[in-house]
């Protein structure tokens, strides 16, 4: 059998408090088994060298250390394969991508990594969208990200998951104050406590956050409020956790700025405002373990959780069309000096309201078969939602001078409202075998079957002709997987493997999949022609081990394909409508390599990743401002075009060294190269070119991809002494223009940011909308820690 487990605080313990992280400067130690859960519920655990996979371990102390706002300031930072596209323009809402499967707030996006926190899915239901901001970074314990298509993380699995557990009063004994300040006006408090009973039965944790800024961009606040707490009781054999996450947030980001407009009124510039998210959390997590005897284990977990969303946008209005239009406005067919609509601007806004629940459990056996180490689990779940979603809009005559509607028109219309229900169930099995010491198989299977029942509250036809988004789907579909490893010595690792997952389309996709009705994003519903849920099949193979006990390294390469791949299609020069459709199979194939390093007082860690992630089918888009457009208006993307917003090389270098045995001073290193702009998926459009000269006013002259960029940050923590510790950070240090993202566009606003007066062009540029990335900036803050053992080991 696997190494046999003590009491409970050993596996967290063992599988929290070790690192094998290549993302991440650690200190490294020997004299330790390296042993995690291989599903998101808590486990028995496998020895690290005998999983198939580079999984990628981040710990409390990594993250305390960098001192980011969110995990993903942390991920993009130090992770292998990661990358973010700041589409919103706020650091809360970024998309982040893992070997180029995306994980992203914003609806539209190809969703294709589940993200856990204690067992529970945090991808919500009515999208699999992933909201950041709720995940508070001062209550992680640790985090994984496990690569490839792992069928045991369950549905959207398709290039990875990341699974993170929440701090307990047993880990972190003791209280701690923190508070820190510096650039735009970013202020950001924070408190803990834990402890444990006399007897060492119950342990409990608390802990609030609160930041406030007025973001680097204009009109671009963001307040966040994140409060956790957690209970815990164990005996030598059950453990049983109860937490509680509550989260009230605003966040301000303005999105794409036209390249214009930010030549003209500075990097800081925004289009259109306000783009306003509020999300709100109430989370109720009871989690459960307990060995049955000393080889077999079994865990379980419930929860309930009620999330919020509300959202504003001021946008142009699509309808727009003067009386003094001596042609037509937007499209012939459809906009004719017949349909006067003199008002320039909209409010759209919606509200998004989700409860779900979920129940899910497992039994571990670490019995050995025919005397060989063997450890199977098997497990079932079940996930309910309903999702009541509905969306106004309220039409103005025209923009101020900071962009924002002007002057009402119109009463506020309800365009959409709709709600979907959905139910996921499964049952899984995982099992490990070592033939012997050198030679490990393992093997999985589990089986998913989503239900989704959409009802239109406002059936028949509306303002934008949308049609019945009801409808009722199923989706089932077995995933296998298998791995080999081969171990022959403790230094060394070398591991293949073959899986699948299936993604099925959510409630929101389902209700906007009719190009003939396109929806607006985040989502005016209209028909549901049936989609296809999407499988990856992922390909693995390399190899990972040390050299003596401060030297380990990683390398591999890999290749996932998606069949019948989701993208959301854009329609009309509206990057925000459109419809989802299967557009066939899109191929990610890569390298990753990693080093770190401990060379007496400085701690090094390297990274490259290389990846080429295409479109293995050809089919057509909408992108009226590329230059090598058809018939003005759709594009041709055929196999082997690249996709858009990934980099195909990236590279990471963290350094960390002790000054002395209170002071540290850390500096990373993060370069991306470039990537094609959204709406140019078909890598045809050409700056300078002979349509921008004949078609200015739709097709821009500057290029179609963002440059590549590298930037550097720094971090320092001195511990004063009784308690007391000085950090700082500052980002962007040489202070680099940069862009993480883009798309091909048009803009009604000219280079002084006022609204276009020349209907012969339409009213409308076109041009480069770019997502800046921030400037130089830099914080500092105090920490005290006092009643205990905050850093307990």
């Amino acid at each position: 059998m696997y190494p046999m487990k003590l009491k409970l605080s050993t596996i967290v313990i063992l599988a929290l408090a070790t690192s094998a992280s290549l993302g991440a400067a650690e200190k490294l130690t020997t004299g330790t088994i390296n042993v995690i859960s291989t599903t998101p519920l808590p486990s028995i655990g496998l020895p690290l060298n005998i999983i198939p996979a580079n999984i990628q371990i981040v710990n409390r102390a990594d993250l305390k250390n960098q001192a980011g706002v969110s995990i993903v300031d942390f991920a993009n930072n130090n992770l292998q394969g990661v990358s973010i596209q700041e589409t919103q323009g706020n650091p809360f809402q970024p998309d982040v991508t893992f070997r180029g499967y995306s994980a992203s707030p914003l609806g539209g996006a190809p969703q294709g990594i589940s993200v856990f926190l204690d067992g529970v899915r945090m991808n919500e239901p009515f999208g699999d969208t992933v909201r950041w901001d709720l995940i508070p970074t001062f209550a992680i314990q640790g985090m994984q990200m496990v690569p490839g298509s792992n069928p045991v993380y369950g549905l959207n699995t398709l290039g990875g998951a990341i699974a993170i557990q929440t701090k307990s009063g047993r880990l972190n004994q003791g209280a701690a104050l923190e508070a820190s300040a510096g650039s735009w006006g970013r202020k950001n408090v924070s408190a803990e406590y834990g402890g444990v009973s006399k007897d060492g039965s119950v342990d409990y944790f608390f802990g609030v956050n609160y930041l406030d800024e007025d973001g680097w961009r204009k009109y671009s606040p963001t307040t966040v409020k994140q409060t956790f707490g957690k209970v815990g009781w164990q005996s030598e054999s059950t453990k049983i956790d109860l937490s509680y996450l509550n989260v009230n947030n605003d966040l301000i980001g303005n999105g794409l700025v036209p390249q214009e407009l930010m030549t003209g009124l500075g990097r800081d510039a925004i289009h259109t405002r306000p783009d306003q998210t509020r999300n709100s959390l109430n989370q109720i997590t009871l989690n459960g373990s307990h060995w049955l005897n000393n080889n077999v284990m079994f865990s379980a977990n419930t929860y309930y959780r009620r999330s919020n969303q509300k959202t504003l946008n001021g946008d142009v209005n699509d309808t727009f069309c003067p009386a003094d239009d001596t042609g037509s406005c937007a499209d012939p067919a459809t906009s004719t000096k017949d349909l006067i609509d003199n008002n320039q601007a909209v409010f759209n806004s919606t509200r998004t309201r989700t409860n779900a629940f979920g129940l899910s459990a497992q039994l571990a056996f670490n019995q050995d078969i025919f005397n060989k180490k063997n450890q199977l689990i098997v497990g079932t779940g079940i996930d309910r939602s309903i999702s009541k979603f509905g969306q106004f809009e309220q039409e103005f005559q025209s923009w101020d001078s900071t962009r924002y509607p002007s002057v009402a028109d119109d009463v506020q219309e309800t365009s959409t409202n709709f709600k979907g229900k959905t139910i996921t169930s499964s049952v899984f099995a995982t099992d490990t075998l070592s033939i012997n010491e050198l030679v490990h198989v393992t093997g999985g299977l589990r089986y998913n079957y989503s239900k989704v029942n959409n009802k239109d509250f406002l059936v028949g036809t509306d303002d934008y002709g949308t049609a019945d988004a009801g409808g009722r789907h199923t989706f089932s579909r077995v995933n296998p997987s298998l791995g080999l490893t081969l171990t022959p010595n403790q230094n060394v690792s070398i591991f293949g493997s073959y899986s699948e997952s299936n993604r099925a389309p959510t409630a929101m996709e389902l209700a906007c999949a009719d190009p003939l009705n396109p929806c607006l994003l985040p989502n005016a519903m209209a028909s549901d022609p049936p989609l296809k849920q999407v499988v990856a099949k992922t390909y693995d193979l390399g190899a990972k081990g040390n050299l003596g006990a401060n030297f380990k390294w990683n390398a591999s390469v890999y290749q996932a394909v998606n069949h019948n791949d989701l993208q959301f299609i854009h329609a009309g020069t509206n990057a925000s409508m459109g419809y989802f459709d299967n557009v066939g199979k899109t191929k990610r194939q890569g390298l990753d390599l990693g080093l770190s390093a401990k060379i007496d007082k400085l701690s090094l860690t390297g990274s490259y990743g290389y990846i080429r992630a295409i479109y293995d089918d050809g089919f057509t888009l909408t992108s009226e401002s590329n230059s090598s457009r058809v018939d003005d208006t759709v594009i041709n993307v055929n196999k082997g075009n690249y996709l858009a917003g990934i980099p195909k090389h990236q590279f990471k270098l963290r350094a960390e060294y002790e000054v002395i045995p209170t002071w540290t001073v850390g500096a990373n290193l993060v370069a991306f190269s470039s990537r094609y702009m959204h709406g140019n998926e078909n890598n045809g459009h050409q700056a300078n070119s002979a349509a921008c000269a004949a078609d200015g006013d739709e097709i821009p002259c500057g290029k179609g991809k963002t440059s590549g960029y590298a930037i550097v940050n720094l971090d320092t923590r001195y511990k004063v002494g009784g308690g007391w510790q000085v950090f700082a950070k500052a980002i962007n240090i040489f202070d680099k223009d940069y862009e993480t993202t883009g798309r091909l566009g048009m803009t009604h606003f000219d280079a002084a940011g006022s609204w276009m007066t020349d209907y012969a062009d339409d009213y409308t540029s076109g041009s480069r909308l770019v997502s800046p990335g921030a400037p130089r900036a830099g914080w500092i803050g105090v920490r005290y820690e006092f009643g205990g053992a905050p850093e307990a080991k």
